[in-house]
């Protein structure tokens, strides 16, 4: 799993961009938020990431900050919502704006976004609903993750083949700050248990 990029931007062609780290080009596909948020061609950038595995293709996605990949996973989770459609509704409303969109149940500016229906806008608040809470400020944000380790080892079972419910079971009782290979070894020894 590959859950973020630091390099030099070699290519900038929306919504793909090229990220030059010690000699090897990664083709990334960041949304319109992100791409507009990016330093020149040639200057260093941290992109985070999501590798999205088809059937066809191996594809990252990524995103200037961690609560636009949040929103992005949390999207991609939603029937009938692909990766390139969440990435979509990234590049017209931000995450904070999408999280009031939900929060209050306006389908009318959801379904605003190119691609996404009447229909889709429903499903979206109803699955959506309660995992994006209210900051103190009065703003709405996507929960952060606890640890971006403990994601990508929850990401790594996921892509091994376990749910989400036993993966998040297998991770609960890790030691905080446990590397990314050593946490999958052992919530791995939690789900043969």
């Amino acid at each position: 799993m590959i859950s973020q990029l630091t390099g030099s931007i070699i290519d900038k062609q929306p919504p793909l961009i090229v990220i030059d780290v010690n000699g090897v080009g990664y083709e990334v596909f960041v949304s319109m938020q992100t791409f507009y948020g990016l330093p020149a061609t040639g200057e260093k950038v941290r992109i985070y990431t999501q590798m999205v595995v088809r059937e066809d293709a191996h594809l990252l996605f990524g995103f200037g900050n961690t609560a636009e990949r949040e929103t992005f996973r949390l999207l991609i989770k939603v029937s009938g919502i692909g990766a390139k459609t969440a990435l979509g509704i990234l590049s017209v409303l931000s995450s904070d704006d999408l999280a009031r969109a939900i929060a209050d149940e306006d389908i009318k500016v959801l379904s605003s976004v190119p691609g996404i229906g009447k229909k889709t806008a429903e499903r979206m608040v109803l699955e959506l609903r309660g995992k994006l809470t209210p900051a103190a400020d009065g703003g709405l944000l996507v929960p952060a993750p606890a640890a971006d380790e403990t994601d990508d080892i929850v990401s790594t079972l996921l892509a091994l083949g376990y749910n989400e419910r036993e993966a998040r079971a297998a991770v609960k009782n890790l030691p905080v700050g446990t590397e990314v290979g050593e946490g999958v070894r052992l919530a791995l020894k939690n789900l043969l248990k």
